[in-house]
């Protein structure tokens, strides 16, 4: 499957996790859950150090986001990529999307043997517009 099929099936899902969303407004996971929400999308902000980010409930992991959410954005550091890999598959997430920066070649590999359908190398943030 080519990265244009892959983001368009990425974002043909109407509900998007971010893991790393932020309640700093200058950072990239505030940004993001920001720009989805503007675009329309239902976006569950996940981040196990913070209860509320502009009045929306934060997840603190992917385990207790509703069962109907099966793609997420990831905007950590990459050793945090590869913790929430496994966590993905186990919750049964179907669309992974790393941000430039997230990306760990050890969770990709662990996500895509899985059959998880997984985008890096490019920027959510150029494909989602309010």
């Amino acid at each position: 499957m080519t990265t244009a099929n892959k983001i368009s099936e990425f974002l043909n899902q109407r509900e998007i996790a971010v893991v790393g969303a932020s309640r700093n407004l200058a950072k990239y996971g505030n940004i993001i859950f920001k720009k989805l929400l503007a675009a329309g999308y239902l976006a569950y902000p996940v981040n196990p150090a913070a209860s509320s980010i502009d009045g929306h409930p934060v997840y603190p992991n992917l385990a207790s986001l509703p069962e109907s959410v099966r793609a997420a954005v990831v905007v950590v550091p990459p050793v945090v990529s590869e913790i929430i890999a496994p966590q993905a598959i186990a919750a049964g997430f179907r669309h992974i999307w790393f941000q430039p920066g997230a990306e760990s070649r050890a969770a990709i590999s662990v996500l895509e043997a899985a059959g998880i359908n997984v985008i890096y190398g490019t920027c959510l943030l150029v494909r989602v517009y309010p």
